[in-house]
């Protein structure tokens, strides 16, 4: 949005010949000159603004600029404020991870998910172990049926090189 306003044609830098001229009050004028349309302009102290360049003739109107970059960037402001990130966890098992570690990391799963972030969980394997991928599918598995009441499976968990990876998406409440 910051692009468009800086990209915002005013007073002498419109170069079309004819414009569509909408006052200062928001009433449509019409088709005029740029010349009258700036003259009318600074006849009001106000500066002479291109609004839709892309419309033959261009939509020109008569207001205070520096206000409207103002409210346009306070609107962006806000728009931006509301936006929600969504970030992706990891959490990194091993085959032969064991019960206590296994439940203390799915209770990291379950607090990632509840903040609404997207998961995603790796089974690492190391020298021979991945001729046993049953095991990291077996492990992925349970991981998957833990945490179905609160997030479903976005991609089945897969093998790419020596990792078989899943990720989670919290459900919507």
């Amino acid at each position: 949005m910051k692009k468009e306003i800086d990209k915002t044609r005013i007073n002498r830098g419109i170069t079309s010949k004819e414009v569509r001229l909408i006052d200062d009050e928001g009433g449509q004028v019409g088709v005029v000159p740029t010349a009258a349309a700036l003259a009318m302009a600074e006849g009001k102290g106000l500066d002479l603004v291109e609004v839709a360049p892309q419309s033959e003739p261009p939509v020109c109107k008569i207001m205070n600029y520096g206000k409207y970059r103002y409210l346009m960037t306070k609107k962006e402001a806000r728009s931006r404020k509301h936006q929600k990130q969504i970030q992706i966890k990891e959490m990194k098992f091993r085959p032969k991870t064991d019960e206590h570690d296994f439940d203390f990391k799915m209770n990291h799963i379950f607090r990632f998910l509840e903040k609404g972030n997207f998961v995603k969980v790796h089974v690492h394997f190391r020298g021979r172990e991945i001729t046993h991928e049953e095991l990291g599918r077996e492990l992925l598995d349970r991981v998957a049926e833990k945490v179905k009441d609160v997030a479903t499976m976005e991609s089945h968990p897969k093998l790419e090189g020596k990792n078989m990876t899943m990720v989670l998406t919290p459900k919507k409440q």
